[in-house]
């Protein structure tokens, strides 16, 4: 079996929901991955933003569930920032199918089995 893979997620808490389908991905028996977020609800202090650093630095790879909340989450734009200091590979998912927010710098495809995999596969 591969190694397993940690996938950080980085999304809006305006989207949590679409995070947990996609954490639900990573129960499948053949998913050699898992991922992590940090979602909180307070501002983000110096903690915060050192403990996802770290989870940053941890992971293989950032999928970014990309939405119009997206465009106003300081959270997720720090998250984003940090995975390019950290020079980790993103990909940006569509969190809703009639949603096609464009996130500057961040790839972004439709949300599908087959472009998750793919990404995960090229960690």
């Amino acid at each position: 079996m591969p190694d397993r893979k940690t996938v950080f997620v980085a999304f809006a808490i305006e989207d949590e929901r679409q995070r947990d389908f996609l954490k639900g991905q990573s129960l499948s028996p053949r998913a050699p991955y898992e991922f992590v977020d940090m979602s909180v609800k307070q501002p983000y202090d110096h903690e915060w933003k050192a403990r996802v650093r770290t989870r940053i630095k941890r992971s293989d790879g950032v999928i970014v569930l990309a939405s119009r909340n997206s465009l106003a989450s300081s959270g997720q734009k720090w998250e984003i920032a940090c995975a390019k200091e950290e020079g980790k590979p993103i990909r940006g998912i569509w969190a809703y199918s009639d949603d096609r927010t464009l996130l500057q710098g961040v790839s972004t495809v439709a949300w599908s089995d087959k472009n998750i995999s793919d990404f995960i596969d090229s960690l």
